[in-house]
């Protein structure tokens, strides 16, 4: 049975994200979450996609790119962990991972389609772990993680810009 990480097992800014997922069960939520974000991202025309809130911000398109990308990096240090790897991850900056993306360039549907894919791959990866592997320990970006924690950070995070989404664009 899983259970919700305790706070030793990530730095407490990872709380922020963590704590909006409900629930013990993680992979259940990230497979609901993969349904109803695709229903709420396809109803987003490609003009609007292009709408940044206030100058500055992103685009949708650039943050949905950004939620693609930290899923990708934080699905690896995942598996890094769950593998018993032992060597320390680097961190992920995201100014400049966003910026080299060139996001609004890109069709909203071509975002889209990248979500659901690296969301199946995110689901299958945490079904089929062992339990063992749940408890797994490793450094990235210089602070502690569990593989637990990381799947929870995956779902929160996606939580988070979602909500974003819906509150200022």
């Amino acid at each position: 049975m899983l259970r919700r990480p305790e706070p030793n097992e990530a730095a407490p800014y990872y709380f922020g994200v963590i704590n909006q997922v409900p629930g013990d069960d993680v992979v259940g939520v990230l497979e609901t979450q993969l349904d109803e974000t695709l229903a709420f991202l396809s109803g987003v025309s490609e003009d609007k996609s292009l709408h940044r809130y206030a100058p500055g911000k992103w685009s949708m398109r650039e943050a949905l790119n950004h939620i693609n990308d930290v899923e990708r990096v934080t699905l690896f240090r995942a598996l890094w962990f769950a593998r018993g790897f032992a060597s320390a991850l680097p961190s992920f900056e995201q100014i400049p991972c966003a910026a080299a993306a060139e996001a609004d360039r890109r069709s909203w549907a071509s975002h889209i389609e990248e979500f659901r894919a690296i969301r199946l791959a995110s689901v299958a990866f945490f079904k089929n772990l062992g339990g063992e592997a749940w408890d797994r320990r490793g450094v990235a970006s210089d602070n502690p993680f569990t593989v637990r924690a990381l799947a929870y950070i995956v779902a929160g995070h996606t939580t988070h810009h979602v909500a974003i989404f819906k509150e200022r664009y």
